[in-house]
């Protein structure tokens, strides 16, 4: 709801409805994103545009925005290359060996029937040869098809060659054929198989100019019978078929390939198109037009495309955030924050890319661009921040493009990424100011690591630019880290956020709340810092927030201080004040310590979530010491007992894993304390024991800790009591743990944990 809400100071002030959480507000967010990349990148992007009239003398030198391609130049260029290129041919592997066979194996196995007669045997091979043939083709085909390797229409050519070029065989073989003997018809296929072999070999395109060479190779041969060479001349011709084929298809893609493979003629990017007071042709006019610099026929292509890609970088950055559930999907402050970082950062690489006009090209190294991704990486996540460099290195390609004819110089590119991967990986948890100032020299090194690759790659490299652009890039790591170290201050200030350097600078234990707690409540801070220890190691184990947890343990009973005296870690040597006043009483002086030590941190100033980590590491338990001493009296003076609603602590439940793991760490540290020789057995009783009844009371409905996690917090918290009462535990095989209702509920472990003073 909209209206008027009070401040701290008692003021009125106006209040947006759910600003934070909006939808509406979360779009604009986005949408103010996608403008930034948009006004950031149009000064490289988008040309500038000309009022030219043909026939008229230009009244300015016009430079090309970008490279335009020469069209008539460039297609005679095509022309030409597509007519250098010779037909193309397939070559089909095919040694005709099965033909050969076939046919032999006909002639042995006809020969041989003495049933049929000499004239069906003449008849039966004129029409065996073509049919033998006709199948050949038929499996040439087909396994040329099997390969891939043959188009449609090639396999069609393929065929239509073969059947043109089958030879005949003279009308007196067929007479000869029928009596050939077995042994001749042995001796016959060996020769013909090795003439054919060797023809096939060879690429054919005509049949007939091998077949030419068989009478040759068949004189050469070892047969001795003159009827025999003939017919094995002819089966040999026979045999003989094309293998290398035109593939018009081809030639056709290979040709529209050289075209297509041919460099355009173009005018390259920042080349004069025309200058002052030359006469603007109608081809000027169309050249002008092309490029988009006539007013009256500007095209918004430019626009377009720029306002799609900055659309694209926006969206990268959603789909990312939303993917990997971070907070910024529902927080949208920090959707402003890094909005805001995008801004600085955006701003700071167009100052630098002012003085790309002076003398000094290479100035664009100078741009702090790993500024922004280490700031991100502090404030907001490192998943985030490196997903955000490759876009501040995209950006930087684009904007620092002095002269190239592509829209991106990608050696800005390429530098930017190294120098913010880099920084955000040697930043990793910063604890302290000089990490900063560390990823900024290791952005440098890196930065300067690329610049001397990318320069040892190029044939001829220039020393003296190579020498300034290492100077720059080494000053932008500096620039970057001091850039982020003063505005550290300012995004945490508007935006509330407690980064790891602002946590540690409130662990100091000189500052006054923490003075105050050592030096008025001795026993309290030992207590604190014990919790602090187990907490941190308790969140680390399941990726929570360590840090948060050590430093908000250490304020998390602050307000124990109104009232030392009544709690007990700090009776030393004293009367328990609890055992001279009603249970009730007793219970609104320990639930009191938890509101006072909130206004306290209030009132310092102190985050937000150091604040309800105080608030609410209690949760709504219930006090059952005083709980179970004031049903005892309601009984013995026959009253109505009170109800467990009475004696709880108000709460809020733990709205968080940290606050959550601070609650458990600082019961577990107060019962195993209250143990004297503590095993092993019983702190693991202890742990899962405290862990489980909070489960079961339901402390932990409102935060989103997993039963997965509660056993892993355990399992930390049980390593690291062992570690601080090492020195201490009993190992004995025969010691049983102490039941954990005893020492939740009674003896003398109850008074320090339940009972007058506890927690």
């Amino acid at each position: 709801m909209t209206g008027y809400t009070t401040d701290d100071k008692g003021k009125n002030r106006y209040q947006l409805p759910n600003w934070r959480s909006s939808a509406w507000v979360r779009f604009v967010l986005f949408a103010a994103l996608a403008l930034l990349f948009y006004f950031s990148l149009a000064f490289k992007l988008v040309p500038k545009t000309y009022d030219i009239r043909p026939n008229a003398p230009s009244e300015k030198t016009i430079l090309a925005p970008r490279q335009i391609e020469n069209f008539i130049a460039t297609e005679q260029a095509r022309e030409e290359a597509a007519a250098k290129v010779q037909p193309v041919y397939k070559i089909m592997s095919a040694k005709n060996e099965l033909l050969i066979e076939t046919l032999y194996d006909k002639l042995e196995q006809n020969n041989a029937d003495q049933e049929m007669s000499f004239d069906v045997k003449v008849s039966l091979y004129r029409n065996l040869f073509p049919s033998v043939f006709a199948e050949q083709v038929d499996r040439l085909v087909g396994s040329a098809r099997t390969t891939g390797q043959f188009n449609d229409t090639l396999l069609t050519e393929m065929r239509k060659q073969l059947l043109d070029q089958q030879y005949k065989l003279p009308e007196e073989a067929y007479y000869k054929l029928p009596r050939l003997t077995k042994e001749d018809i042995a001796e016959m296929e060996q020769v013909t198989k090795d003439i054919v072999s060797k023809l096939m070999n060879e690429q054919i395109i005509d049949a007939q100019s091998a077949r030419a060479k068989v009478t040759e190779l068949v004189n050469s041969s070892n047969l001795a019978k003159s009827t025999n060479r003939e017919l094995v001349q002819e089966i040999a011709r026979f045999a003989i078929t094309p293998n290398k084929f035109a593939d018009v298809k081809g030639t056709d893609e290979a040709r529209a390939a050289a075209k297509e493979n041919t460099k355009p003629v173009v005018i390259s990017k920042g080349d004069v198109v025309v200058t002052q007071g030359e006469m603007i042709t109608d081809e000027l006019y169309k050249r002008l037009g092309s490029l988009d610099l006539l007013k009256d026929k500007a095209t918004y292509r430019p626009q377009a495309g720029l306002a799609l890609l900055s659309c694209l970088f926006v969206l990268l950055l959603f789909v990312f955030i939303r993917q990997s559930r971070l907070t910024l999907m529902a927080n949208n402050a920090q959707l402003l924050m890094l909005v805001a970082i995008f801004v600085v950062t955006m701003l700071a690489m167009r100052i630098v890319a002012l003085g790309q006009g002076l003398d000094y090209p290479q100035i664009g190294f100078l741009a702090p661009v790993a500024m922004g991704s280490v700031l991100i990486a502090i404030l907001l996540h490192t998943q985030l921040a490196y997903i955000s460099s490759l876009l501040f290195g995209i950006a930087s390609s684009i904007i620092f493009n002095a002269g190239s004819d592509q829209l991106f110089d990608f050696r800005y590119g390429l530098v930017g990424f190294f120098a913010c991967f880099a920084a955000v990986f040697a930043l990793g948890q910063a604890s302290q100011r000089s990490t900063i100032l560390k990823a900024g020299i290791m952005s440098a090194l890196l930065g300067a690591a690329a610049i001397v690759a990318l320069e040892l790659l190029e044939d001829h490299p220039d020393l003296h630019t190579t020498a300034f652009a290492l100077g720059f890039v080494l000053a932008s790591g500096l620039l970057s880290a001091v850039f982020v170290i003063g505005l550290m201050p300012f995004f945490e200030t508007a935006f509330g956020i407690l980064s790891p350097l602002k946590l540690v600078e409130l662990s100091n234990p000189n500052l006054p709340l923490l003075r105050k707690l050592l030096t008025e409540t001795p026993g309290t801070y030992h207590h604190s810092v014990m919790v602090g220890n187990l907490s941190e190691a308790a969140a680390e184990s399941i990726g929570a927030n360590g840090l948060l947890c050590r430093v908000g343990s250490y304020y998390h009973d602050i307000g124990k201080t109104r009232r030392p005296s009544y709690f007990i870690e700090n009776q030393m040597n004293m009367e328990n004040p609890h055992d001279e006043i009603e249970p009730a009483l007793s219970k609104s002086i320990i639930v009191a310590h938890v509101r006072e030590g909130v206004e306290m941190l209030k009132d310092a100033g102190l985050p937000k979530q150091i604040r309800d980590i105080a608030e609410q590491h209690h949760g709504s338990t219930l006090l059952k010491f005083f709980y179970h001493k004031a049903a005892k009296m309601a009984e013995e003076e026959g009253k109505e007992p009170p109800t467990e609603e009475e004696f709880r602590y108000p709460g809020p439940k733990a709205q968080s894993k940290e606050a959550a793991i601070v609650g458990i760490a600082d019961c577990v540290e107060a019962a195993v304390r209250s143990m004297r020789n503590p095993t092993v057995a019983q702190i693991d009783s202890m742990v899962k024991s405290i862990i489980k009844n909070r489960l079961d009371d339901g402390q932990y409905n409102e935060c989103d800790l997993t039963l997965r996690e509660l056993d892993t917090v355990g399992k930390a918290l049980k390593e690291s009591l062992l570690g601080i009462f090492h020195s201490r535990i009993e190992y004995p095989a025969d010691v049983q743990p102490k039941p954990a209702e005893e020492v939740q509920d009674g003896g003398k472990p109850l008074r320090l944990k339940n009972g007058p003073g506890a927690k």
